[in-house]
């Protein structure tokens, strides 16, 4: 099966690619700029260059592909024409979002996906694929839970491409899944602390994908997705409720992104090598009765590129039912134990 890396001229997307050929792999590299070609011819991979606007294109550069991993941001607008042209080439599509409208817009085509007999696995790597699979590890333990909480502190700092996303989910608000709803609540909605070798941690709620997710992969209908910051960054987000709406405009938006593209190039290898990310889970049921889980995981971009080639892997061994699926879904609850540097932390 021939397979692309789209936006592979990207931060994460070239260190897929790299990490693509150091397994024998052998991806078609393709993009919307220029840089792909260089890329490729670097590493020896063919490639291909097409823009997403333009749906003649897409379906010609994805002639003769059968997957796609799918790494051109922001999702909010690459991910639907991209899995658009996936459907009509019968190709599975596979993304590294964390964007909670993606996850539901890929979940609204399940049964095209069927039709189509593809896989649609959105969030492929840190997002959602850690959180993913411990959230299912703890259903499996407490299978009578009402309520999750899920947690992260990660280390290292973002590619340019995360940071816009953050810059677009600010004029959105906070996301959780209350009674089995997705409801919006205002940014740094709650906090809470959570304990990292010995000492607590400050953490607030984020909306961060699982909260589409985790309902899908456990049936869990009250989720909470937090993230660890300096209680510094709590009070600043809470301040920032004030802009409300202002926050979304074309006008604020394109001056924080502006920002983000002089400032943020994303964490060298040195940084990615010497980071790590704490990952907890909890769940709780009627009664009283509670579950809790402490993962370790690698920096947030090296395990991108493990948990998203070892999805890429599965499915071009073949033999996987055709629908939309969640990374534990498809890989089993404890597919994340066998990414390498993953470990339960001491204190689980």
């Amino acid at each position: 099966m021939q397979w692309m890396i789209y936006g592979a001229n990207g931060y994460t997307g070239r260190l897929i690619a790299l990490e693509a050929q150091r397994r024998g792999l052998a991806p078609v590299l393709a993009g919307r700029s220029a840089d792909v070609a260089a890329l490729a011819q670097q590493l020896g991979f063919s490639h291909r260059r097409f823009d997403l606007d333009d749906a003649a294109a897409v379906a010609a550069g994805l002639a003769g592909i059968g997957l796609v991993l799918h790494c051109a941001g922001p999702f909010s607008a690459t991910s639907a024409p991209m899995l658009e042209g996936c459907l009509a080439a019968g190709a599975h599509y596979l993304d590294i979002t964390g964007e909670i409208d993606v996850f539901a817009h890929c979940h609204a085509q399940d049964a095209r996906a069927r039709e189509r007999g593809i896989v649609v696995l959105p969030g492929a790597g840190f997002d959602v694929v850690p959180t993913d699979c411990l959230a299912a590890q703890l259903k499996r333990e407490l299978p009578t839970a009402t309520h999750l909480v899920l947690a992260f502190e990660a280390g290292g700092g973002p590619s340019p491409g995360t940071a816009k996303t953050s810059v677009e989910g600010l004029g959105k608000g906070g996301r959780a899944r209350i009674d089995g709803v997705l409801q919006r609540v205002p940014l740094a909605w709650k906090t809470r602390t959570f304990i990292r070798d010995g000492q607590a941690r400050s953490a607030m709620t984020i909306p961060w994908g699982d909260v589409y997710t985790a309902t899908v992969s456990t049936g869990i209908p009250n989720v909470e997705v937090y993230m660890g910051v300096p209680p510094a960054t709590i009070a600043r987000m809470r301040r920032l409720r004030l802009l409300g709406p202002l926050l979304g405009t074309s006008l604020v938006q394109g001056f924080l992104k502006r920002g983000v593209a002089r400032s943020v190039r994303g964490p060298s290898d040195d940084k990615r090598a010497a980071t790590v990310t704490h990952v907890w889970g909890e769940v709780s049921a009627p009664g009283g009765a509670q579950c809790q889980r402490h993962l370790v995981v690698p920096n947030g971009y090296t395990l991108t590129v493990t948990a998203s080639l070892g999805i890429v892997e599965h499915l071009l061994g073949g033999g996987a039912a055709p629908g939309y699926r969640t990374p534990s879904q498809l890989m089993g609850a404890d597919y994340i134990l066998s990414l390498p540097g993953v470990s339960i932390a001491q204190d689980a």
